[in-house]
């Protein structure tokens, strides 16, 4: 089926990003996983690869292309191979966006060029110790200091991605509180230098699947932000948030269903290598059915997540369309793995195979950037319903 989402300069991206991954991340990626994380400084090659300033203008250090196809081509890539950046995807998809919406022009010339170079890792932290996907019931708060020069911020962050190797965190706290009319009014935005009186890492998080992603719990002790990292206006972060939810949901829809057709691949390898009673599993009825019907649920996701993409690119990316997407994208992904896991056997269940790593990373697809619950509640809305 012929794409048309990218060009000549996407595929030249691709051959280099490939050739990057077959060097510096597979020959090393079982010492990562066991260790639960990349290493910091596999950061900064990332950096000097380019992959975190392609969007970043050039007046900072970057590329100035406005567009997330890049991205996807990361996205396609390393779920071919069967690795993951770590926690930095988070770095671009989540910090990024906040930086260029809310930054002013000295915000700016401070946080982008770090933020290409990767000197400074950027993570986002929303979720808090029982609040879950209800933002608004947040208890983080950030008081205003007698002189006006900073904030006091005290709280705990949980679930977040990239928090073990931060250097700045944007970290959504409440300024004022909620009103009668209004419980999501009261927060705001901060960029949170992690070298801060105040500011610790708790527990790197033990998780079922994205091993090398580096995820923590964040406290918050009188932590003096100064009033030059607040981003935006005070109050209004939540809405800030709601901007942001359909790039993030994209960057789920499409990673899912790169991991869809990456199990297809590994599925197809795998029947066409392994013998049973004297045959190729591949040979088999139900292998080819099984295969094809796959094949067939990832080409309908790659169609989804190709217009997703074409229309967060045009900014015409609505949130329905993006929960949309990432409900469609992430239920075809959770179906396809499972069947392409049950082809491999008892080997399927095996670490040492990519199709186990995958089946457990993909299982928190549908939970974060809101659960696929919460995005058919946006999509019946949508509806009228």
């Amino acid at each position: 089926m012929r794409r048309t989402v990218f060009n000549e300069d996407h595929e030249a991206f691709r051959e280099t990003l490939r050739a990057f991954i077959e060097t510096e991340v597979v020959p090393v990626y079982d010492e990562w996983f066991e260790a639960g994380q990349a290493p910091r400084d596999f950061y900064y090659k990332l950096g000097e690869l380019g992959v975190f300033g392609i969007r970043v203008p050039e007046e900072y250090g970057g590329a100035g292309i406005d567009s997330h196809k890049f991205e996807a081509v990361m996205y396609e890539e390393t779920a071919r191979a069967g690795v993951s950046f770590g926690g930095s995807g988070v770095h671009v998809l989540l910090g990024l966006p906040y930086i260029q919406m809310l930054a002013d022009d000295e915000q700016k010339k401070r946080y982008l060029p770090k933020f290409v170079t990767g000197e400074e890792m950027w993570a986002l932290a929303m979720t808090e110790p029982g609040t879950g996907s209800d933002l608004a019931g947040m208890k983080s708060t950030a008081k205003l200091s007698e002189d006006g020069t900073h904030y006091v911020l005290n709280g705990a962050k949980t679930f977040i991605t990239g928090g073990v190797h931060a250097d700045r965190v944007i970290v959504c706290a409440r300024t004022a509180a909620p009103t009668a009319e209004d419980r999501r009014f009261g927060i705001s935005l901060f960029a949170v230098d992690t070298k801060a009186e105040g500011y610790s890492v708790g527990r790197k998080l033990d998780k079922l699947g994205l091993k090398t992603s580096d995820t923590a719990e964040l406290a918050f002790v009188d932590v003096k932000v100064p009033v030059e990292d607040l981003l935006g206006e005070e109050n209004k972060g939540f809405y800030y948030l709601g901007q942001n939810l359909p790039s993030e949901r994209w960057g789920i829809a499409f990673g899912a269903y790169a991991q869809a057709k990456a199990a297809v691949q590994f599925a197809k390898s795998y029947v066409q290598d392994r013998t049973v009673f004297g045959k190729s599993v591949a040979s088999f009825q139900n292998t080819k059915f099984e295969l094809a019907a796959c094949q067939a649920e990832v080409d309908a996701a790659e169609a989804v997540a190709d217009r997703a993409l074409e229309a967060l690119d045009e900014g015409e990316l609505t949130p329905a369309e993006a929960a949309s997407a990432k409900l469609f994208c992430t239920e075809v992904a959770h179906r396809v793995i499972d069947r392409c896991l049950q082809l491999h056997g008892g080997y399927g269940f095996m670490n040492e195979y990519p199709i186990a790593r995958l089946y457990a990373d993909n299982r928190v697809n549908r939970i974060y950037g809101g659960t696929n619950e919460v995005m058919k509640m946006i999509i019946a809305k949508d509806m009228g319903l």
